[in-house]
């Protein structure tokens, strides 16, 4: 049976496992979750990811969740998968397995709360807090400086030193890519003192073309759409202020 990946393409992880997919030629259904529907909160959703959280697939009668898992799965269970993605060698898997612990608690915990709490917060009927959008832009700028001065050490084009991709390249680099919906300012500051995160992200790009622009097409649009959503709600404050008039004082 063919592979099953439930997702939303606006997901940094649903993302990563997708363009793993399309590099290694492994066919596979896509079954879009709109989160901004709520559709991950649905009883028939939460059968196959009780947590409510995409991605998830399904394999047959086996379902998984976690993104780093799938992905560790998929390498291992389809065949044709090379072997720099994911080693058959348990130091080097090790290794890649260490940086996709680390990823959770600290570039994932410090880009998806400032994208959120700068960006996404009112798509998604939240309100934005400027506070914790300030407490996750330090985890994410001391993230940035950790993988450039540990994880993009040698002279590799990736990360731990290689010369080929692992999944870890990919997870973190969908997780980074998420920055893009924010203002060019904001990515700017952010992004553009670290050359070495920028040529790295150059790198996968290239080696996993055209599938990574390809599925990351959705986030380049969204960004417009949020940036046309902005100038409408100015130009909406502006036109109420002008036409507010001061009541004449007596």
């Amino acid at each position: 049976m063919k592979l099953k990946i439930y997702g939303d393409r606006m997901s940094q992880p649903t993302r990563a496992i997708i363009i793993f997919c399309k590099v290694n030629g492994i066919d596979f259904e896509e079954i879009r979750i709109d989160i901004a529907k709520g559709q991950h909160r649905s009883p028939e959703f939460k059968e196959i990811n009780p947590m409510g959280q995409v991605p998830a697939i399904v394999d047959g009668r086996f379902k998984l969740f976690e993104s780093h898992a799938i992905l560790s799965y998929i390498a291992c269970a389809f065949p044709g998968v090379s072997d720099h993605w994911y080693p058959a060698d348990l130091s080097k898997r090790a290794k890649i397995n260490s940086v996709l612990d680390w990823h959770h608690s600290n570039l994932r915990r410090g880009s998806a709360s400032f994208v959120l709490n700068t960006v996404l917060a009112p798509a998604l009927g939240l309100p934005l807090n400027p506070q914790a959008a300030a407490e996750a832009e330090k985890v994410l700028t001391s993230s940035l400086s950790k993988i450039e001065s540990i994880w993009l050490k040698g002279n590799g084009k990736f990360l731990l030193g290689s010369h080929q991709p692992s999944i870890a390249d990919l997870s973190l680099i969908c997780e980074i890519m998420q920055l893009k919906l924010l203002d060019e300012n904001d990515y700017d500051r952010i992004l553009g003192p670290h050359k070495k995160v920028l040529q790295w992200i150059d790198n996968l790009k290239i080696a996993t073309k055209p599938h990574f622009e390809e599925v990351h097409e959705v986030l380049y649009k969204a960004k417009a759409r949020f940036h046309n959503n902005r100038l409408l709600l100015a130009n909406n404050k502006m036109t109420t202020s002008t036409n507010t008039t001061t009541p004449s004082k007596l």
